[in-house]
Formats: C-alpha cells, sequence, structure tokens
C-alpha cells in the first residue's frame, strides 16, 4: 500500500477502555516527574515550532530556532520589533502543543489516526530544516524517527494507541508548562518569558496573558477530551 492510501484510510475507533488506558499513560507522562523531565523536550520542540509557523505566517523571516538540553528554546525571526506579526508570534508558544493537539483529536474522531502520525512526521521533517543547534537537531531527528518507525512498521491496532497517546499528551503537557510558566514567574526567574514579552509589546499585564494561554490550552483539553472520548 502506498503511503497516500496509508494516510488517507480509516481505522476503527478503539473501545473506551483503550482511550482511557492512552490517557492514563499520557497523563504518567506528563504529571510523573522524572518521565516529564524527559517528554517536555517533545513540549518544546511543539512550542517553538508555533513561535516558527506563526513567525512566517505573520510575515516575519524565520532566522532559526535552538532547543536546549534544559528543555528551553529559542526561536529568532526578523521584522518589526512590535506590531501585530511580533504579537501573534509571541502568543503562540505556550497555545501551540494544546492546538495541535486539538487538530489531532478532531482527526481521530474522523478515524484518521494514522493520519494523525504522519502529520506529526511531517511536521518534523520541516522543523528540521530551520534548526540551528546539534542537540534541537538530534532531539527532532530522534523524535522524527520514532514516529516514522511506528507509522511504517506498527500494526494499525498499535498506530492507532500512540496516536491517541500522544494527541492525549500534547493536550494535557500544554495546561501544565502554563502552571510551570507561571510558577517560575512567581520566583522572578521568568521575566523574559513570553507573557512578560507581550506585556511589553501591549497594554496587557503579564498574569492576563498567562490566563489566556491557561484558558486556551485547558479550554482545548476539555474539547479535545470529549472529541476522544465521544
Amino acid at each position: 500500500m502506498l503511503v497516500w492510501d496509508r494516510i488517507l484510510v480509516t481505522q476503527p475507533t478503539p473501545p473506551v477502555p483503550t482511550v482511557l488506558g492512552a490517557a492514563t499513560v499520557a497523563a504518567l507522562l506528563v504529571l510523573v516527574r522524572p518521565t516529564w523531565d524527559v517528554t517536555r523536550h517533545l513540549v518544546t520542540i511543539v512550542h517553538e515550532g508555533a513561535h516558527g509557523v506563526v513567525a512566517m505566517l505573520s510575515g516575519r523571516r524565520l532566522a532559526g530556532i535552538r532547543l536546549h538540553s534544559d528543555s528551553s528554546g529559542v526561536t529568532v525571526s526578523r521584522g518589526r520589533p512590535r506590531g501585530l506579526g511580533m504579537i501573534l508570534t509571541a502568543a503562540a508558544g505556550y497555545v501551540g502543543p494544546g492546538l495541535l493537539g486539538l487538530a489531532c483529536a478532531w482527526l481521530l474522531g474522523q478515524r484518521h489516526a494514522v493520519a494523525v502520525l504522519w502529520l506529526l512526521v511531517v511536521c518534523l521533517a520541516l522543523l528540521l530544516l530551520q534548526i540551528r543547534n546539534f542537540f534541537g537537531l538530534m532531539s527532532v531527528l530522534a523524535t522524527g524517527l520514532l514516529l516514522f518507525v511506528v507509522s511504517w512498521r506498527l500494526d494499525v491496532d498499535g498506530q492507532v494507541v500512540v496516536a491517541y497517546v500522544v494527541t492525549w499528551f500534547l493536550l494535557m503537557a500544554s495546561p501544565r508548562t502554563v502552571w510551570e510558566l507561571q510558577t517560575t514567574r512567581r520566583a522572578r526567574t521568568a521575566r523574559t518569558s513570553d507573557a512578560d514579552q507581550l506585556a511589553r509589546l501591549t497594554p496587557i499585564p503579564a498574569i492576563a496573558w498567562v490566563a489566556a494561554f491557561f484558558l486556551t490550552t485547558g479550554g482545548g483539553l476539555v474539547v479535545g477530551a470529549g472529541w476522544l472520548l465521544a
């Protein structure tokens, strides 16, 4: 079967216990500290990728993305230092993983689990072109290769389960990163965060941006969970 045929064909919706099992695995990846220290790098990949995509869509020129071993990252774009394009670019990071998770949940609701996996593989391949440091290159490459192997070698039932775990993970991890953002802000160690940058770009205070991030990611989790369990 051709790759395109694999992507377009639909897969059976798994039973609710399987969906809940996938949610449990994702919750452990997000809530258990040792695993979160590793899986948070996946959220950073999507976070910085969201900055990059919105920067280009808003007319800015993407100069490159760096991912660091402490699970932080930097996206550099060139253009006007203020204005709508810069605001949208700065606002995209924290909501990006949740919105991607929501898109994946919608595809799963349409029974396109394999399409979810290939969508992520393509996104990672495109992101790879913008990575500007060795650790970031290895992180994106390893994640992309793992998803490619799952998409190509695993049986359909296994692919469906992985797609559900990844989707739940994106939906759950997004609010946690916002919570961590506010925790570090309260400790006065994140005054260069996206929320603080947005406060300097707009008349809206940083805490309001954090609240907006949390409402968006939390709302995405609720809506996405509804689609996954429907």
